[in-house]
């Protein structure tokens, strides 16, 4: 099991939008993918869990994974934090 903790940069934070990438992304992994924030633990995979974090421009959240490509999952679900999940230039 991995972890690594992210910053939310993009303008809106983990809206609509933007959770369903990250959960259609998170559906593409073979691991167990969970997101921490606020003390709540939500499967990364489910679009309504995601969304129940409210996680706002700023936060901080923690992607965990555990399987036979937790690192690879790890890895992009960061770099589409990075990329401002791609709304922004």
């Amino acid at each position: 099991m991995i972890q690594e903790t992210v910053e939310i940069t993009n303008k809106l934070g983990l809206h609509a939008r933007a959770s369903a990438k990250l959960s259609h992304l998170a559906n593409a992994f073979q691991s167990e993918i969970f997101l921490i924030y606020g003390g709540d633990r939500v499967n990364a995979k489910s679009l309504l869990g995601i969304l129940t974090l409210a996680a706002s421009v700023g936060s901080s959240i923690t992607i965990e994974a555990d399987g036979s490509d937790e690192k690879k999952a790890v890895t992009e679900i960061t770099n589409l934090f990075k990329a401002k999940f791609d709304e922004e230039s």
